[in-house]
């Protein structure tokens, strides 16, 4: 955190590239962890950063949404040369990468012609097409946390190296990473959805994700803020009950998946 002019501290949170990789709203993520330390007091700033600007190295919180191909494959390369994002993440910032942006923070991206990609290498993860898009509402059951709410809509899926741990484990219905493999199995190809690397996190999860699971949000804000106390949130407790009755809609058979 830096100081800011009453010499209170103030978090700094990155949206990256929001022109290239915010497709599906994913900036609201942003707006979510700045409100989530707005309502607690705590000074907090969103920093847009347009390609091809350098990416700050001293924030706290970097923020990446989803893109399709040829916009990630574009910020993958700028981010890459750059090295802004890197610097961060070992100076022990906070990421996270929604569809696009988590496939970005991976080892690789390989596409349905062989062609390879290379990612940041913040995530032991790597990307590749799944037989089928995996569109529709998703939960993913976190440990500690109320089970996360979203939707996925991707065409590749991820599987994870040794140094990767799962977010959570898909609900019945959802796709997530898609692919076994070491921290993805337990026996089911589509058991895991999403990475944790130390204070990097990657997820298909779309929504804003961070504006309907705020338990999450503060988890992120925590290592940086400290132990917050729950907030009352009403609005994102109703929203949260329409996409859980949406899941359990889909997993029994009842929801239409497009």
């Amino acid at each position: 955190m830096l100081n800011g002019p009453s010499g209170t501290s103030v978090v700094r949170i990155v949206l990256v590239y929001p022109e290239l990789m915010g497709t599906y709203g994913d900036g609201g993520n942003a707006v979510a962890l700045r409100a989530r330390c707005t309502r607690r007091g705590i000074d907090a700033t969103v920093v847009p950063v347009h390609a091809p600007d350098p990416v700050p190295r001293d924030a706290d919180v970097y923020l990446i949404g989803g893109a399709e191909n040829a916009s990630q494959t574009t910020a993958s390369a700028l981010l890459h040369a750059e090295g802004g994002l890197r610097a961060a993440v070992t100076r022990g910032a906070t990421v996270l990468g929604i569809c696009g942006g988590y496939q970005v923070l991976g080892q690789s991206v390989t596409d349905a012609d062989g062609v390879v990609t290379a990612g940041l290498g913040l995530l032991d993860v790597s990307s590749r097409p799944l037989g089928a898009r995996a569109v529709g509402d998703l939960g993913v059951r976190v440990d500690g946390l109320p089970t996360l709410v979203g939707f996925e809509n991707h065409a590749y899926g991820t599987e994870l190296g040794p140094d990767a741990a799962p977010l959570g484990v898909v609900e019945p219905g959802g796709v997530g990473n898609g692919f076994a493999g070491a921290g993805n199995g337990r026996g089911s190809a589509a058991a895991h959805e999403g990475a944790v690397q130390g204070r990097v996190f990657g997820t298909y999860l779309h929504g804003p994700l961070l504006a309907l699971n705020p338990d999450f949000a503060d988890r992120m804000l925590e290592p940086i803020v400290g132990t917050l106390a729950p907030l009352d949130d009403p609005i994102a407790a109703e929203v949260r009950e329409v996409r859980r009755a949406s899941i359990v809609r889909r997993a029994t058979g009842n929801g239409r998946r497009r």
